[in-house]
């Protein structure tokens, strides 16, 4: 192991790259890091294991990326005009999928440079752009390269050009590696040395370290993760953060290497953790600059631009004592994962809960899998939704981010969340691209041909017609070959209405749904139809409507269980038999006015829960 990298006090700035991977879902950036551990040795070849940096019992099983990941390599350059010489590479491996972009924004925080990683044989995905782009804002050195070439499918001639015609190089500097067989990549090691800056910074400055992620530790409390860009820190030092003003001594430091290992300090420039001792988990905010307590920067560095969540659910404990666990659960989750809001609400139906914010629905899933796994809780989540903003006719204005908060009166206006689709399709499935995105109320913004062969669709879609199905159906029409990416794009106004569903008269809160004025009959026989699948048969006759305000626009009934009356009478007159059957009717129709319907738990979780987990990548990375 070189001299600088064993003796990791301050290592001169000019001997770091910091680079992270970047690409689409499943074109192998964790396989990719991988060969990198075991090329610059920092993981033994008895302890390797695919997926190296993926913690999560979650990550390997699906095969995605949710958390990026930091780790510190040593490296002495093969060839160029730095051979021989000895460098500390700090890599950040992040994840692909659409809802998990907040996790990549940071990660370019903490580089100079970005590998954009592309599948030989897939080509650009939506994603691939989506990432690009960020890395571009963040002005970051780009290097291009084609994964996966040892695949018999495989087209790197093809698909370095359609790369270097979007990177702006030529396609023979698109380099071709194979993070399966470790073909290429002490090349590409080598071309980040090469061509990604060295970290700029002040040595004698006050410090200022940028908090690019935390984690909870059940024993030592909070493990920050930070980006040094002036000054120097070191151990049993007193540390302010800048946000909240609270200081702390600092008990340890380190690198990330893959393990963590304690060390005499970080400086600029560097990649490491931070532990504190501090169990409170709201002390240590993603984005926050750390800096020395005495004689600290004035300065914060810049942070980042709060995630605003674009899916709204409820999240119930089935077991309603299990609600302050729930709770603490969220606090420290949403430490390891910064993109996720909560606000506590009630629920007639359900309880106490919290109302949860998340970026996508694949998203949503894996917070509640999570839930569920770390924390032991068992959770019922409701139908995702989006934020309205609804204008009454005297001017007043209301957010509504779940259905039952919908105003009482006369609506003027109502506006919902709109988003800008990117697909990336092969050319031959235009048509049915287009007919979907038509029927999902979508506006074509524009077409480009990527190749002769491939082409990129940019549509504007209201932001509720993507969240429950549109993915499933998108590569079922497609036959799996198109990718999705979306960003937000303010609002619009829209017909929409809230269709409440009543229970025997009563308006059930917890079915209540805002949707489109001509989807809104749709919705009602699919909810009545639904429960009186579900709900139990009762003494009287139940009936199941679907409503906007007074307006029925939907009804079923749940028959009545009847006693036979007629059992004991064999033969005789027919008058005996009518006196029978209207002293039942009576009966009947008095239970009815007193009755009230017992819905069962099972009946709210099949009812609420969303059928469609339609995020769910079907692809492993």
């Amino acid at each position: 192991m070189p001299a600088s990298f064993a003796d990791t006090t301050f290592t001169d700035p000019s001997r770091i790259r910091n680079f992270c991977i970047i690409a689409h879902i499943d074109h192998g950036k964790s396989t990719l890091a991988d060969r990198m551990l075991q090329l610059t040795g920092v993981v033994e070849g008895r302890q390797m294991r695919a997926q190296y940096l993926d913690r999560m019992d979650i990550e390997r099983e699906r095969g995605i990326t949710i958390k990026a990941q930091n780790v510190r390599l040593p490296w002495t350059p093969r060839s160029g005009e730095h051979e021989g010489e000895d460098f500390v590479l700090h890599l950040i491996d992040t994840p692909g999928h659409v809802d998990f972009t907040y996790e990549v924004s940071r990660a370019l925080e903490a580089c100079e440079g970005a590998i954009l990683l592309v599948d030989a044989a897939q080509g650009i995905e939506a994603q691939t752009l989506a990432n690009l782009y960020l890395a571009l804002d963040k002005d970051l050195e780009i290097i291009p390269v084609l994964n996966k070439i040892d695949l018999p499918a495989a087209d790197p001639e093809r698909y370095a050009a359609e790369l270097a015609h979007i990177v702006g190089c030529e396609p023979e500097d698109v380099l071709r590696v194979s993070g399966k067989t470790g073909v290429g990549v002490t090349e590409l090691l080598d071309r980040v040395i090469e061509r990604v800056p060295a970290p700029v910074g002040d040595p004698d400055a006050p410090a200022r370290a940028m908090i690019f992620d935390s984690v909870y530790d059940t024993y030592r409390g909070v493990v920050t993760y930070v980006r040094v860009v002036d000054g120097k820190l070191t151990p049993r030092e007193k540390i302010k953060m800048m946000s909240t003003g609270a200081t702390h001594e600092l008990l340890e430091i380190g690198i990330v290497s893959p393990e963590p290992k304690p060390t005499q300090g970080l400086g600029v420039g560097e990649v490491g953790y931070l532990i504190t001792g501090v169990k409170d988990v709201r002390q240590s905010k993603v984005g926050d600059t750390v800096t020395a307590a005495r004689n600290g920067a004035i300065e914060p560095l810049t942070g980042y631009r709060e995630p605003r969540p674009m899916v709204y659910s409820g999240l119930y404990p089935v077991d309603g004592s299990d609600y302050p666990d729930l709770r603490d659960a969220l606090d420290k989750l949403q430490l390891n994962d910064a993109a996720l809001t909560y606000d506590p609400e009630t629920s007639v139906a359900l309880g106490f809960g919290f109302r949860c914010g998340f970026l996508g629905l694949l998203h949503m899933e894996i917070t509640r899998e999570r839930l569920q796994r770390e924390f032991g809780l068992d959770l019922i989540s409701t139908a995702p939704n989006v934020v309205y903003r609804v204008v009454m006719e005297d001017g007043t204005e209301h957010t509504v981010t779940n259905p039952s908060y919908w105003p009482e009166g006369k609506v003027r206006d109502v506006f919902e969340p709109v988003v800008k689709v990117t697909i990336i399709s092969p050319s031959e499935f235009i048509g049915a691209i287009m007919e979907l995105c038509q029927s999902r109320r979508g506006d074509l913004g524009g077409m480009d041909y990527l190749s002769e062969t491939r082409v990129e669709l940019r549509y504007t879609l209201p932001l509720a017609e993507i969240i429950f199905d549109f993915f499933d159906s998108l590569k079922s029409r497609t036959r799996g070959y198109a990718s999705l990416d979306y960003e937000e794009s303010g609002e619009q106004e829209s017909q929409l209405v809230k269709v409440d569903i009543l229970l025997q008269g009563e308006a059930v809160d917890a079915f209540s749904a805002i949707v489109h004025r001509d989807a809104a009959q749709a919705y009602g026989h699919k909810m009545t139809t639904k429960l009186r699948e579900l709900i139990p048969r009762q003494q009287f006759e139940v009936p199941i409507q679907a409503a906007i305000g007074s307006k029925i626009i939907a009804r079923e009934n749940i028959r009545a269980i009847r006693k036979d009356v007629l059992a004991k009478c064999y033969g005789g007159d027919i008058s005996r038999k009518r006196k029978l059957l209207e002293k039942q009717k009576e009966g009947k129709k008095r239970m009815k006015t007193i009755g009230r319907v017992d819905v069962p738990q099972e009946a709210f979780v099949a009812a609420l829960s969303s059928d469609a987990q339609s995020d769910k990548p079907k692809d492993k990375k």
